[in-house]
This record gives C-alpha cells, structure tokens and sequence, in this order.
C-alpha cells in the first residue's frame, strides 16, 4: 500500500503540477480580457437573473435555472469549502486565501464560458432529457470525438472514484461519528439508502433537493460564520493584511505551523480554489445544459454566481474564521477538525453551537455533492454508452456508496485529486477551441439588449 502510495502521490503532483494551473488560471485571464471584465461588469445581472424571476427567458429544458444553478452548487458547495480551506491554509499559510480570491476571479469568466458552450451546443437524449457538458460542446463545436469521450471517462471516473463517493462519505461518517458518536458503518448504510432513494428520480428529483438543502445550509453556515466574523470585527483589518502579505511573502514558521513560501501559497490556494468551485473542470455546464431557457448567455450569468457564492462568498467566510480565531497555525487540528475548532472558539459561549454548525453543514454539504455528482456521472455514462448504461452507472454508483466506510483517507484524497485534475485537461482545450463561439454570443446578446 505505501508502494501505491508513493505512485499516486507521484502522478498527482505531474496532474496538478505548474503546466494544469497556469492552463486553468490563464484561461481565466483570457476570457476574463476578451470579455472584458464580463464578470464584474455583469455580476448585479447575473445575480438578478438568479435571484428574480423572468418568465420570458424559460425555454426547453428539464428544471428551471435557479434549479440548475442549484444543482451545480449541490456538487461543488462541499468539502472543498470547509475541508479544503482549512487543508490550504494550514499547509500554504493564510496568503493561499487571497490565491483562492485570484482563481475564483478569474475563474468566474470560465465558467460563465462553459454555461454558455452547455445550452448551445446540448442535445435531447433517447428518454427527452437534456444533455450537454464539455462532451458534447467539444464534439459538435471542436469535432474531436475522441476528446469528447476522454472528458467524459474522466467524468465517470471522478463520480465514482473521486469527488462524487468516498470523499464525501467519509466527511460523512467521520463527522457523525465525532459530535453524534454515530458508527461508520451505520451512516454509510443510512447515506446509501438516501442517495438511492433521491438519484431514482433523476434531475428533477437532485434538483428538487438540492432546491431547498443548497440554500438552507449556505444560509446556516453563513450565519454562522457572520456571527463569529461580527463578534471579531476588530481582527476583520488585520486578518485581511496578513492574508496579503503572505500571499507575496514567505510565511514564517508560528506555532504548530512549519512556514510556507509564496509558490506553496500559490499553489495550495489556486489548487484548493479550484477544487472547491470547479471552474475549468467541465463539471457545472453538464448541470447547466438542464435548464429551461432558450439563451445561452442568460445561463452564463447565471453559472458563474455559483464561482461567486462558492468561493468568493463561503471560503472566504471559512478563511477568515480560521484566522481570526487563530487555529490556522494550531499543531493539533487539521481538515474538518480545524473548522469545528474555530467555530467552537466563535461560539465560546455556547461551543456545541458553532460545533454543529460545521458538523450540520459538512453533513448536508456532502451529500448534496453526492447527488449532483451522481448526475454529472450519469450524463457522462449517456454519452459513451446511451441510455442502456445509466441503470449499471446507478447501481456501481450505489455500491461504491455502500462501500466507502473501508476506504483509507489518504488514498481517498489523492486518487480523487488525480481523476479530478484529468477532467480538466479535455475541458479547457474545448473552451478555448470555441473561445469564438462565446464571444460572438456575448456580442449580440448585449448589442440585442442595448
């Protein structure tokens, strides 16, 4: 197993090496220039197609597009947000926030341009469901068959291998098991039950949950995090200036904290980012490609707030909080642990609060990116085989659940850091080959609203 190991971490430091960030970053910064500043010019419109109803703008579709934001949400607000802050900080120093900020940023513009390339190039499957996503955009836009099905291997890959199962279960089980005493075993069996139960339905059943679970929790968790980030408003200022500071400075070693260079905050903090908002990896346009509308750059808009809300909004929200209370640098905490202790030293009243808060949250979180990524597989599976291979791609999909309770931590991370990274390539040689194409939308979109 440690033979393994040392392979796999191998292989995950070439994917998510320099040559993968620098793509997935610098093809923010291309949208983000030929766009010109699209995502924070047009943010309060993309926010207003979120959040107000436009009757005009429904077209054909399986679910509404608040529904298909949600349901992205569901499969990147997850582990990434409060995990994996805690994972970046605590190895990158608090400079890898300000590196999550850079990737969210730019990463908005890339995934305003795989909303886009999602509706316009999607089709209706054999059962009249839509189906759309990297797959079908690099086919029928770049005519690469062969690319298509590689993103789509990889697609499958993930859900069952990597952020779609195990890692999500174990955050699971392990934070059942920490507050509520509550066996492995005995949350892995109720986990599977509902993810069966809920994935039968197909999207409009994940979406319908991922309706009212995605909302409720954010809010939770915000509160929360407000409420300690109020409490501490003092420390608001210096907080902020140590997250700039370290992010063009080493960190020097303080506490149970080693000290970390620039390049490993940029590294961790991008990495992190990404991870958490998948923005580049191919993931949120197959949810996209769902929605009811006729306008491709509507769901734009509306796809990259979920860069927004995720990273921009909650990571921050962790970030902070983790510094404030100062157990970013602690030697005895580390993951999930790290956050439950800062929520536990926000709420010093009333500790079992902000414990449950993080735990609650995590839980919810962690399923809700089970059932978006169960989704994401079975588009994937659709496109290789055709709808004759969705009911195997549920049942593995299920067993693969049932069996995450035997899975070792570290092989779960980086296997699902691997298979991850892999999605991406297929995806952003799709996104620029068709970088025209999303111009030329954009243009006449806004000339017609002028």
């Amino acid at each position: 197993m440690e033979k393994a190991m040392k392979i796999l971490n191998l292989i995950n430091g070439w994917v998510w090496g320099p040559p993968l960030l620098i793509l997935l970053v610098g093809t923010g910064i291309y949208f983000t220039v030929r766009l010109g500043l699209l995502q924070l010019v047009r943010l309060p419109r993309a926010l207003g197609y979120v959040f107000l109803k436009d009757s005009d703008c429904e077209g054909e579709g399986d679910v509404s597009s608040f529904a298909a934001l949600c349901t992205a949400l569901a499969a990147t607000i997850g582990t990434g947000n409060i995990v994996g802050v805690a994972t970046a900080i605590a190895t990158g120093g608090p400079g890898a926030l300000f590196w999550m900020w850079v990737a969210a940023f730019f990463g908005m513009a890339t995934k305003y341009a795989e909303g886009v390339l999602a509706i316009k190039y999607r089709v209706v499957d054999e059962n009249g469901q839509m189906s759309g996503g990297p797959m079908y955009y690099i086919e029928r836009g770049l005519n690469k068959k062969w690319l298509a099905n590689l993103f789509a291997i990889f697609g499958i890959a993930v859900a069952f291998l990597g952020i779609g199962t195990f890692t999500q279960v174990n955050s699971i089980s392990t934070a059942a098991n920490i507050t509520f005493n509550m066996p492995e075993v005995v949350t892995v069996a109720i986990v599977t039950v509902l993810v069966t139960l809920i994935t039968i339905g197909g999207i409009k059943s994940i979406s319908r949950t991922a309706e009212v679970i995605v909302p409720l929790m954010a809010v939770l968790y915000g509160l929360g995090s407000i409420y300690i980030l109020a409490t501490n408003a003092s420390q608001i200022p210096q907080a902020l200036q140590m997250i700039i500071k370290s992010a063009f400075t080493p960190t020097a070693a303080l506490g149970g904290f080693a000290g970390a260079t620039v390049m490993q905050a940029m590294q961790r903090g991008v990495a992190r980012g990404v991870f958490s908002n998948e923005s580049g990896l191919g993931s949120a346009p197959i949810a996209a490609a769902a929605a009811k509308t006729n306008s491709p750059v509507r769901q734009g808009l509306i796809s990259m707030v979920g860069t927004f809300i995720d990273t921009i909004i909650i990571c921050t929200m962790t970030g902070l909080t983790l510094i404030i209370t100062g157990v970013w640098n602690s030697p005895h905490y580390e993951g999930a642990q790290m956050t439950t202790e800062a929520f536990k030293i926000g709420f010093s009243r009333a500790p079992y609060i902000g414990q449950m808060i993080v735990t609650v949250g995590l839980i919810f979180f962690a399923f809700t990116t089970i059932i978006g990524w169960n989704y994401y597989g079975e588009r994937c599976t659709e496109y290789l085989f055709g709808v004759k291979g969705i009911k195997p791609y549920k049942i593995i999909f299920i067993i693969l659940i049932a069996s995450s309770a035997v899975m070792k931590l570290e092989f779960i991370w980086t296997v699902a850091d691997i298979v991850n990274g892999l999605m991406a390539f297929p995806n952003l040689v799709g996104l620029l080959g068709l970088s025209g194409v999303v111009i030329a939308e954009t243009k006449e979109y806004f000339e017609d609203l002028s």
